[in-house]
């Protein structure tokens, strides 16, 4: 069951197994990198590799961050 109160990038940490498990996912230095952010906040370039693995969307981790630049798909040109 999913706790209510938990910010966005507890309930990725959890989906992926823990802290060390998450940063061995993102090829990161340790989980101290990950309980850092749990202090700070996520760097925006871990948002969508996060998301791809654990559901988490990142205009929930970085709501500052717009990511719909991102998810737009640009229409063909014709020319």
């Amino acid at each position: 069951m999913e706790n209510e109160t938990q910010t966005p990038l507890e309930r990725a940490i959890e989906s992926a197994g823990g802290l060390t498990s998450l940063a061995r996912k993102l090829k990161l230095s340790g989980h101290a990198v990950v309980y850092q952010w749990t202090r700070s906040r996520v760097p925006a370039e871990h948002c969508p590799d996060i998301e791809a693995l654990t559901g988490v969307r990142c205009e929930d981790l970085r709501p500052d961050v717009n990511w719909g630049a991102l998810r737009t798909v640009p229409a063909p040109q014709e020319g």
